[in-house]
This record gives C-alpha cells, structure tokens and sequence, in this order.
C-alpha cells in the first residue's frame, strides 16, 4: 500500500484497499486466542472466521490471510521474532492481538508491555501497513490471571492504538458491555480462553469495526 499517505486514517486507508481489486496480504500475529488452539473445539476461530468473511463472503479469494499467533506468547516475544512473523510477509494489513499473557505480570509489567506493543506498531507502521491492535477478550474470576489485570492492558492496547493511529478491535470492551461484572462464561471454554461462541462474538466484533460487516 506505498501510494497511501498515512495522513489519512487507518480505517480509510482499510476501505479504499477493500474497495480496489489489488489483493492483500493480512498478517494476524498474537496468542493462542489468535492461533486459536483446542478450546474450540474443532469450531473456527475469529482468525478463521475472518478468513471466511475476507476471502468468500467479500470475494477477495486472491487476499492472503496468514496467521502467526503462537500459544503463550507476550508482546516481548512477538516483537524479538518480528520480522519472521510479521515483516517477512511484506503485510498490507498487520493485527496485532496480545495482552492476556502479558496480565500475568500485574502491574508491574504494564510499562514494559506498552513498550513493546508500542515497538510492533511503529515498526508495522513502518512497513506502511494499516495496524489493527486488539483488545483480548474479558475473563472469568478464578483465571491464573486477573479480571482487573486484563482489562488494565486492554487499557494500555487503547492508550497505543489512540496515539498511534491503529484500529482498535476492542473486545474487551464489547464482553463486559454483554456480561457487566458477570462471568463471561457463555461464551468461555474455560475461565481465560473463549470457546467456539466466544470466537464468533469476536469476530463478530472484528468485521464490524473493520467494516467488512
């Protein structure tokens, strides 16, 4: 996308790309909520589902969708293996979906996630890619994390997208608007990762706010 000038926004730079026939190459890079590991059961993930939606519904077969998203990983980790799982693809559009790993350093490790959510998004900016960052989804009590832990960095994910100009797909946002201060269960496999509905529900959330509802 090196003719668009990123004096205009991501989410109009996203709709004139769709809008033209060029294919895409999206990179999807995150945790096992993105990879979307074992708690589905068999049922696509919101990574699957997005390929659906991109490549059938909207008729962009020649779009690629790749997904990079490793059960486990924190921000840190994505950023030092950055250019095998992001830059290598040459991307046009680059999510970003971290955060529910990184929780588990509590307060303490909210500066050090900031950073380097804020290094993968400059440095997708750089590659001149439309960024989308991604809340992670909200949890149950009882987790290995926190409620209040996870929404402190869906919090920071906010903070970054605002200041650098990302799309925000803001999950976390969007379950404790369904559920309040209930448990998100419905829509949980267990207390952390969401099951087959769960991933609907997100990418559900994700087609909206990209516009390819």
């Amino acid at each position: 996308m090196t003719s668009h000038s990123w004096s205009r926004s991501a989410e109009s730079r996203l709709s004139a790309a769709l809008a033209a026939a060029t294919p895409l190459t999206w990179v999807l890079t995150g945790d096992s909520i993105t990879q979307g590991v074992f708690h589905t059961h068999g049922a696509r993930s919101w990574a699957e589902h997005l390929h659906e939606r991109v490549r059938c519904e909207l008729g962009r077969p020649r779009d690629v969708l790749i997904n990079t998203g490793i059960a486990g990983w924190t921000a840190p980790q994505v950023l030092r293996d950055y250019d095998h799982l992001v830059a290598r693809f040459a991307p046009d559009v680059v999510s970003i979906a971290l955060g529910m790993n990184d929780s588990l350093d509590g307060d303490s490790g909210l500066a050090s996630f900031a950073d380097a959510l804020g290094e993968l998004t400059r440095r997708s900016l750089e590659l001149d890619a439309v960024v989308i960052l991604q809340t992670p989804n909200a949890i149950a009590r009882g987790a290995w994390n926190t409620p209040a832990g996870v929404a402190a960095y869906a919090g920071v994910i906010r903070d970054i997208a605002a200041e650098l100009g990302a799309i925000l797909v803001d999950h976390h946002a969007e379950w404790v608007a369904r559920y309040g201060d209930q448990d998100p269960g419905p829509w949980l496999d267990e207390a952390v990762h969401p099951n087959a509905a769960g991933h609907r529900a997100m990418a559900a959330t994700a087609c909206r706010t990209l516009g390819l509802d």
